[in-house]
């Protein structure tokens, strides 16, 4: 599935995606970037809304978690099942939230669970920029279930 049909896909399961604008997602089989515009992610301040920063964040983590599974040939449901979340600075500009998978082997324990059990979990570690500054860390948990 190309990155254009994927960000249909989130547009058109998740509406909260369209009211955010989510307007990019790239992804390479190892790191995804999703990006929104800080008009529709305002809060009062005219900042980045907390719940929008932390929304894509999320969503950037279950995406990549959900994409893998697919590139390991596996139909999944994609929950986050833990996150801590630290706000780092001010958004007051589009952002943009980045993440990659972690290393080989917590990768290939995800994929051997998954096929023998079913399910598995996989931390992950996103961060949202604005620009090149670091605005946010979420560390999270998702776990993915074979359908």
């Amino acid at each position: 599935m190309n990155q254009t049909a994927f960000l249909r896909e989130l547009q058109q399961s998740i509406p909260l995606t369209r009211a955010m604008a989510i307007s990019a997602c790239d992804y390479d089989g190892q790191q995804l970037q999703l990006s929104a515009p800080l008009a529709a992610n305002v809060n009062d301040k005219g900042t980045g809304f907390a719940g929008s920063l932390t929304a894509l964040a999320t969503l950037a983590g279950w995406s990549l978690t959900t994409l893998y599974a697919r590139d390991q040939g596996e139909n999944v449901n994609v929950v986050a099942a833990e996150s801590h979340v630290r706000y780092l600075r001010p958004v007051t500009d589009d952002f943009t939230a980045a993440v990659s998978l972690p290393d080989t082997s917590l990768c290939e324990r995800f994929c051997e669970r998954l096929q023998s059990r079913g399910k598995a979990s996989l931390p992950l570690s996103i961060q949202i920029f604005q620009g090149t500054e670091l605005a946010l860390q979420l560390e999270s948990v998702y776990v993915a279930i074979r359908r």
